[in-house]
């Protein structure tokens, strides 16, 4: 239970455990979808297990540790007000920036503070279809519970970079033939005129001061969405969102576009060759049926 709560609230836990926690039915169904190892599911009452009976079979089959949690336990260790009687223990499975598509388009979030926020930013890009999300490590964990449950599952299969230094993210794409176009709140190209053909990476800042100066000054150019009269600013969320819209629908409007069915869902395969399948010492796997495993 101690490193249950670390998961849920110490990003250096995440880290070195190379796991994080899914909490509710749908995080947790869409974790065994993904072909993630599932470490262990809790539920916090046996009415909860009956409700979510298929999510712990289909979990213990797969050789995960289940147990229902003495009363009030759940609601301790959750980051939610209300707990919604499951939650899960799961890989981190990310790819590097050499998994990059030499031809894509690439969303890049530069010092992102708001968990919130990052989880919707990546939750609209991954809609957006993108080939990639970069989270640089200026931003708040990519794993924070807030931000899985804001991304709404997206960060289980999209394509995602985290941890990486603006700098050498930048100069990455760079050498992969990428235009690199920072998104800001005036000054920039209209959206609309922007053309966004060809390997393109938006850079997304963060909610205080935007992209940092000395990154501007590397970009090869800058993209504003037009507002209203009286608007200060977009949330960086919003302003993501709308740029992977506009580059998709202009994707699939151009000469050859690409039909959104025809991209590529940008999936990351656990890499099982480095994979011990193991849970961490604390959460000593179980054997046998469900009824062994399943301990109250």
């Amino acid at each position: 239970m101690r490193f249950l709560a670390d998961l849920v609230r110490d990003p250096q836990a995440r880290s070195a455990a190379k796991r994080f926690v899914v909490e509710g039915p749908k995080l947790v169904e869409l974790a065994l979808s993904s072909g993630r190892q599932v470490d262990s599911l809790f539920f916090d009452s046996l009415e909860s297990y009956m409700r979510f009976e298929d999510l712990g079979q289909r979990a213990a089959a797969r050789g995960a540790l289940v147990e229902i949690l003495a009363p009030t336990v759940m609601k301790r260790i959750s980051g939610t007000v209300s707990p919604q009687g499951v939650l899960a223990v799961t890989e981190v499975v990310e790819a590097s920036l050499g998994d990059l598509p030499v031809s894509g388009f690439v969303l890049v979030c530069v010092d992102v503070a708001d968990p919130g926020n990052l989880g919707t930013t990546i939750r609209g890009a991954a809609a957006a279809g993108v080939d990639g999300v970069v989270v640089c490590d200026g931003c708040v964990d990519a794993y924070n519970p807030k931000a899985v449950r804001a991304s709404a599952g997206a960060l289980l299969h999209c394509r995602l970079i985290t941890k990486v230094p603006a700098g050498l993210a930048l100069a990455k794409l760079a050498d992969l033939g990428y235009r690199r176009l920072g998104a800001v709140a005036r000054g920039g190209v209209d959206y609309d005129e922007v053309d966004f053909a060809g390997p393109v990476a938006v850079v997304a800042g963060g909610e205080s001061r935007g992209i940092p100066a000395e990154l501007l000054s590397s970009l090869d150019g800058a993209v504003t969405i037009p507002m209203a009269l009286g608007a200060e600013s977009l949330n960086v969320a919003m302003a993501a969102t709308v740029l992977c819209f506009e580059a998709a629908r202009r994707g699939r409007s151009s000469p050859g576009g690409r039909r959104e069915s025809e991209r590529p869902a940008g999936n990351v395969e656990p890499d099982r060759s480095k994979a011990t399948g193991q849970c961490h010492p604390r959460l000593e796997q179980g054997s046998g049926d469900l009824d062994r495993r399943l301990r109250h």
